[in-house]
This record gives C-alpha cells, structure tokens and sequence, in this order.
C-alpha cells in the first residue's frame, strides 16, 4: 500500500509541476503559440494520464479491500465466529453456516450476475437450475440432500 501511496504522490507533484511549466511558458510568450508552450502542453497531457492512471489504480485498491474486508465481516457473521459487542443485541438465533458453503453460494451468486450481465439471463437459467424443484441450486450436494 506504500508504494501505491508513494506512486500517486509522485504522480501528483509531476502533474502540479508540469502544470506550472505551460503557465511559465504561456506567461513568457505572452500568451502566444510556440515550441516551448507546445511541448509544455504535451508533456502537462502527459503527465495528467499518468496522474489519472495512478488514481485509477489507487481506487481499484480501495475497492479490492473494501470487498475483502466485507467478505471476511461476512463469513464471520455467518461462520459465528464474531463474539457479541458489549451494548448490541444477541445473535439472531440463525444457524451459523461453514465459510466453505458460503464461498460456494458467493460464487454461484457471482456466476448467475456475470450471466445476467452478459444478456443470457433468460436462457441460462436453465442450465444453472437443472432441476427446478431443489431448494437452491443442484450443483451443491447439501441443497440437492436436503
């Protein structure tokens, strides 16, 4: 994370610098168009897509840990394994399920959005529900027992 830290900040101070070089050089050619302010026009774009690249892989980062982090909450509170705070209710009297079958219901979750996503909803709804009377879905040997 540093380093991800470390490359923005870099990415902004050349950013910020470049900037001040197209003020200096439009500023000296009394705003007129030159070589000098073409350049320091070129190289201000430049470094403003690298700027913007850093923060786009900042906020992939951001949004990598977030998911982590709320998978993890998730599994705990599923799994039971998140002791009460003091002042909050108690548990809900809900059957805590095993992190495997929870992964495993996350990831059909995640299949059938990147299915609907894809405009195939309709027609595989059939090939992800085989047998349309199981509880859940037949793929998980626990579901299809039941």
């Amino acid at each position: 994370m540093d380093s991800l830290v470390d490359a923005l900040s870099s990415a902004y101070q050349d950013f910020v610098a470049a900037s001040a070089v197209v003020l200096e050089s439009k500023e000296s050619s009394n705003g007129q168009k030159t070589a000098a302010t073409d350049a320091a026009l070129e190289n201000f774009k430049q470094k403003w897509e690298l700027f913007r690249v850093a923060c786009d892989q900042a906020e992939e980062f951001v949004e990598s840990v977030k998911q982590r982090i709320g998978s993890e909450c998730l599994v705990d509170e599923a799994t039971g394994t998140v002791s009460g705070k003091p002042g909050q209710p108690a548990a809900s009297g809900l059957q805590p399920i095993s992190a495997v079958r929870l992964e495993q219901m996350s990831k059909a979750v995640r299949w059938l959005v990147i299915e609907l996503q894809h405009g195939s909803g309709a027609n595989s709804t059939s090939a992800v529900h085989p047998n349309p009377s199981a509880p859940f879905d037949a793929r998980f040997s626990e579901d299809a027992a039941q």
